[in-house]
C-alpha cells in the first residue's frame, strides 16, 4: 500500500527514529502484504499467544530468540522447503564466473 500516510514525512521520520527500514511493496503486488500477515500469524501462534511476558525486556529477548530460531530452523515452502538462513546464504553467495 502506497497510501499517503505511509509516505508522509511524519511516518517516515517515526520509522527512522524506531530504526525500521522502509521497504514498501510494489504497486499491484499485494502478496507482500499477505506474506507479512502470515508471518505475524506465525509469530502470534508460536510465541505471543503461548507465553506471558512480565516485562518489555523479557518480550524483547523472546522476540530476538524467535527471530534466530525462525531464520535458522523454520522450513518455508515458498523458499523451496529451505530455511530463511539457507536462502539468504544462497542469495548473497559470490557468483563464480567460468572461464
Amino acid at each position: 500500500d502506497h497510501g499517503s500516510q505511509y509516505v508522509s514525512d511524519v511516518f517516515q521520520d517515526e520509522i527512522a527514529f524506531l530504526g525500521i527500514k522502509s521497504s514498501p511493496s510494489y504497486v499491484r503486488e499485494p502478496q507482500g502484504n499477505g506474506i507479512a500477515e502470515r508471518f505475524v500469524r506465525t509469530l502470534k501462534e508460536n510465541l505471543l499467544w503461548v507465553r506471558h511476558f512480565d516485562t518489555v525486556e523479557e518480550l524483547r529477548l523472546a522476540l530476538l530468540e524467535f527471530k534466530e530460531t525462525y531464520n535458522r530452523e523454520w522450513i518455508v515452502g515458498r523458499h523451496g522447503y529451505k530455511t530463511p538462513a539457507q536462502v539468504r546464504k544462497e542469495q548473497t553467495a559470490p557468483v563464480s564466473i567460468a572461464a
